[in-house]
């Protein structure tokens, strides 16, 4: 009897024999089980980014019946905090997906999990507090800078004084959480958040109406609601009948602060590069779409409205491949990671394609339902070919850059996207914009962006080696003073 293959088994032997009807089978369901995990992992965390984001969108909501011009600060803000201080902890966060995801599978001591949790929070309030600087100090002199109207720029730059203090609360919220998902706990930022966000909508009128703020309301209970997200995440993790309790060793800061902290930096740096790199170009195609004309710009907030809705799946999925590849090499099973990432890129594609079909059929229906301007929702149908090939390229770049945040290459997702899109993409579609083709052009080049960016980072998880990328995870633990029980020495 002829032994089973694994991955040492030549490719070419003396012959091509048939497969066996059963061997293929059994391969295929192993592929679709990993599929089915990848995809019962995300949508918890999609479901999770979607009342996160939901936070702000309700705030925005309250404060625009105050006045138009309390609507345009609300959403500039938020826009503005997106982009700076939201960015510290969603792409600083990637380096907890790389590191935590390796020590829980590749570590006997649990309890350095809970360590690797407190040199994230230590790093990124860090890097938060030299946001908060920009924002105290130099976001009035930046959005004059930028042409916005003297009132709104007042505005804005008071709306984030009032909103940095709630703002630490999200990024340690974003810690504690990929603390969980790193454990395979992908439900618990989702428990949180349907507690949290009804809360949040009865602060935000409450503190703008009943206690009579006004627009300073708005990101007050927008901080509250944070916090609130916090503690009771902090008590789901502790809670005594639950897991998670025995990756916290208690408070130990001198030794989060001390071995690793400078190798944990430079990854939560280019997690911040690899994540911004891509939501800075929307800001830059937003800026060129208000040059196009009037109906441009709504058109261009109608689409991004609903990308930001839609962008969760690939960003939800993208968290998951980290996770379970992060797991796989700490187990030292460089075959399953390598299947893994390969699952994750595969499902972007079905899931981006069911997202493609779904907007060509709503086309004509989307714009009509943010606008009741003719002009502005035909100019929304005629871009939403653009915008839907867009939605497979969003997947393949989220579940490909999840795999390469979980092997620690955040610099490749990082170098791609900035080549891909301030080399290219960015020049290309602001040139076709102002050449005849507006709107569409910009998007045009946005999609031809991504793919390269999907295409490449795919290629380069086919071309990794698995072996190899097990021995650096356990040195990159290694190298953070955590004990580990690798078993595998070496490249092979």
């Amino acid at each position: 009897m002829s032994p089973m293959p694994d991955e040492r088994t030549a490719l070419l032997g003396g012959g091509l024999p048939r497969p066996r009807r059963d061997s293929v089978a059994a391969s295929t369901g192993v592929w679709i089980a990993e599929m089915a995990l990848l995809a019962k992992s995300s949508l918890p965390v999609m479901f999770a980014y979607m009342l996160q984001n939901s936070l702000q969108t309700v705030s925005v909501l309250v404060v625009g019946r105050l006045s138009p011009e309390a609507l345009a600060t609300a959403a500039f803000s938020y826009m503005f905090a997106m982009a700076s201080g939201w960015l510290v902890a969603l792409g600083g966060t990637t380096a907890i997906d790389t590191l935590a995801a390796s020590s829980f599978t590749g570590t006997a001591d649990k309890g350095s999990l809970g360590v690797l949790l407190q040199r994230g929070m230590l790093v990124l309030t860090g890097f938060y507090g030299v946001v908060v600087l920009v924002w105290c100090l130099g976001a009035r002199p930046l959005f004059d800078a930028l042409g916005q109207d003297p009132v709104i720029a007042a505005q804005s730059a008071r709306f984030l004084r009032l909103l940095a203090p709630g703002g630490l609360g999200y990024v340690w919220f974003e810690c504690l959480k990929k603390f969980l998902q790193a454990q395979g706990l992908y439900n618990a930022g989702t428990y949180v958040l349907l507690i949290t966000a009804p809360l949040n909508a009865l602060l935000q009128y409450t503190l703008v109406y009943s206690f009579g703020l006004g627009l300073d309301g708005a990101p007050i209970a927008t901080g509250i609601a944070y916090w609130l997200s916090f503690g009771l995440l902090a008590a789901y993790a502790a809670s005594a009948d639950h897991r998670g309790r025995a990756c916290w060793p208690g408070w130990q800061l001198r030794r989060a602060a001390s071995t690793g902290i400078a190798a944990f930096a430079r990854l939560a740096l280019l997690g911040v590069v690899h994540v911004g790199s891509e939501w800075w170009a929307f800001e830059i195609v937003a800026l060129a779409a208000g040059r196009l004309g009037t109906r441009p710009l709504a058109a261009q907030s109608v689409i991004m409205t609903l990308d930001q809705v839609i962008n969760t799946i690939p960003f939800g999925l993208g968290v998951a491949a980290s996770a379970r590849v992060g797991n796989l090499l700490g187990a030292q099973n460089a075959t399953g990671a390598a299947r893994s990432a390969h699952a994750a890129a595969i499902l972007s594609v079905l899931l981006g394609t069911l997202l493609l079909v779904t907007l060509m059929m709503t086309r004509h229906v989307v714009g009509r339902l943010f606008s009741d301007d003719a002009d502005v929702a035909a100019l929304v149908a005629a871009v939403m070919p653009y915008v839907a090939l867009f939605q497979v390229a969003d997947g393949l770049n989220g579940s490909c850059g999840g795999a390469l945040r979980g092997m620690g290459r955040q610099w490749v997702g990082a170098l791609v996207n900035l080549v891909s899109y301030y080399g290219a993409a960015l020049p290309a579609g602001i040139f076709l914009a102002f050449h005849g083709w507006g709107l569409a052009g910009l998007w045009l080049g946005q999609c031809v962006a991504l793919f390269l960016v999907g295409l490449l980072e795919w290629v380069l998880v086919g071309w990794s080696n698995w072996p190899a990328e097990v021995r650096r995870a356990f040195d990159r633990l290694e190298a953070g003073g955590i004990a580990t029980v690798r078993t595998v020495r070496g490249d092979a």
